[in-house]
């Protein structure tokens, strides 16, 4: 490739995505700038609970352009289509589901679906995913990621989602990882602002210790 799609490129400053299941409109901005102050600048709220869509719109609108907003558990085109409505220019889904990335690439936002064999990564990336989600991390472990990781195009982005912690970040990066998915060790319903500030900071640290 002699170019990267741009929003890839913003996202691997700093490739470290707040998945915000759960996430509630009227906190949305608070917990989104607590993230944006510890430096994330890619958030995702998943469409499984109520209030995604109005949470995507209200960080979107909140945030500016320095950050990646988009949604989650994206599983069908409607799904896609809702998303970008609200402002949203992240496509991150569990699956590979050709027919919602090719949308996703169409309407310009960042796909990163999830696969876990190399024929759902093949699938995706022939679909047009700029990433590759990997899930359930916990379940493909650092050997899976290796495996998949020699098979795929030099220089595809891999992103491990699933019971990633400061600490893993680390041994994870060694085994091929570029980014990862942060979900409920970031943030969950019920946790504040501080504490989510808190949470994204060492995980930004870790991040950071990878490539001193």
């Amino acid at each position: 490739m002699t170019s990267v799609f741009p929003l890839l490129a913003q996202a691997r400053h700093l490739p470290l995505i707040a998945i915000l299941r759960g996430l509630k409109p009227e906190e949305a901005l608070d917990i989104g700038q607590a993230l944006f102050e510890a430096g994330f600048r890619t958030l995702e709220v998943p469409l499984n609970r109520p209030g995604a869509i109005e949470c995507i719109a209200a960080l979107a609108g909140g945030l500016g352009a320095d950050a990646l907003i988009g949604g989650g558990t994206m599983l069908t085109v409607a799904h896609v289509n809702a998303v970008h409505a609200a402002g949203g220019r992240l496509m991150v889904s569990p699956n590979c589901e050709p027919a919602v990335i090719r949308r996703a690439v169409g309407l310009g936002m960042l796909a990163a679906p999830g696969v876990a064999t190399p024929t759902e990564a093949f699938a995706a990336l022939a679909a047009g995913a700029h990433a590759l989600k990997l899930f359930p991390a916990e379940s493909l472990g650092h050997g899976g990621l290796k495996a998949l990781k020699s098979v795929v195009p030099t220089g595809t982005d891999l992103w491990p989602v699933g019971g990633i912690t400061p600490e893993s970040i680390g041994p994870w990066v060694k085994a091929g990882a570029t980014g990862f998915g942060i979900g409920s060790q970031l943030y969950a319903p019920g946790v504040t602002a501080a504490q989510v500030h808190e949470r994204a900071s060492a995980y930004v640290q870790a991040w950071q210790a990878t490539k001193a």
